[in-house]
């Protein structure tokens, strides 16, 4: 199957280049936003949602403004949340796995490593559960017992030319979505790289669990990509919809992820 491939930027946050990196850089006092996406896979009929962002009570407490809830932000694309069938969860942070109860139908994709990460010991330390909210995890354990999550165990496929593959790193259990479209395979790497510029200057973003992990999956996430860094789409990257065509009647909000971009992203 082929699919298209849409970003939905549904949030923003202001913040200076010096809270995307580990290591210090030069321009640490540029702004550098991030913006907060869910993603799209559309193949005729069938429809695939990636991700589920935060909600308002969410944004009140960590202080990140909502431009338009997740759901509304689905339904301006034509997508009632009520009746997806299948949601991808790339990992369990407060900014990917939100919204869960939105969902009423979906099953839920997501790695063992993930849900074992977010339910066990390495949450008794606040510097690992501060991204988590657990509301969404006890939510995503509750669908565990409603019989409604796929778990995953490393690679895996949802449908013809969707694939997921672990590659832990920002959390442990973190997978990205590898996707056949008409422009070829396209990574969604999530929060594997929050921004290209941490795959380009190899310099990871704050919260990691792993850096050797994360630092791996940028070659793995090119590897996915056919070796083609232009197919790779990071999480949170403003330039995402600077550098892809927009849907029309969207106001720049959602762009194509399956169609080229206007130009390669450079370093920033």
């Amino acid at each position: 199957m082929i699919w298209e491939v849409y970003a939905i930027r549904y949030g923003t946050f202001s913040r200076l280049a010096q809270g995307n990196f580990i290591q210090a850089i030069d321009d640490h006092d540029v702004p550098m936003p991030l913006d907060y996406y869910v993603w799209l896979l559309r193949s005729g009929n069938r429809e695939i949602v990636v991700d589920t962002g935060f909600g308002p009570a969410s944004a009140a407490a960590r202080k990140r403004p909502l431009l338009r809830t997740v759901p509304d932000a689905l339904r301006a694309v034509g997508v009632d949340p009520a009746a997806v069938q299948d949601v991808i969860i790339t990992h369990l942070h407060y900014d990917h796995a939100g919204n869960l109860d939105q969902f009423p139908q979906a099953r839920f994709y997501l790695q063992d490593r993930e849900m074992g990460f977010a339910t066990g010991r390495n949450m008794c330390f606040a510097c690992l559960r501060h991204a988590f909210d657990v509301e969404d995890v006890v939510t995503m354990v509750r669908a565990v017992y409603a019989d409604r999550v796929t778990f995953l165990d490393g690679d895996g496929e949802v449908a013809p030319g969707v694939t997921l593959h672990r590659v832990g790193g920002h959390t442990d259990g973190l997978q990205m979505v590898r996707v056949m479209t008409p422009r070829g395979l396209v990574v969604l790497a999530s929060d594997a790289s929050h921004f290209y510029a941490n795959m380009e200057r190899e310099n990871p973003f704050p919260i990691v669990f792993d850096v050797g992990a994360m630092a791996a999956g940028w070659r793995l996430a090119k590897r996915l990509a056919e070796g083609d860094a232009s197919r790779v789409v990071p999480g949170h990257d403003p330039l995402v919809r600077a550098l892809y065509p927009a849907l029309a009647g969207s106001d720049g909000e959602v762009v194509c992820l399956h169609l080229p971009p206007r130009t390669q992203a450079g370093p920033v």
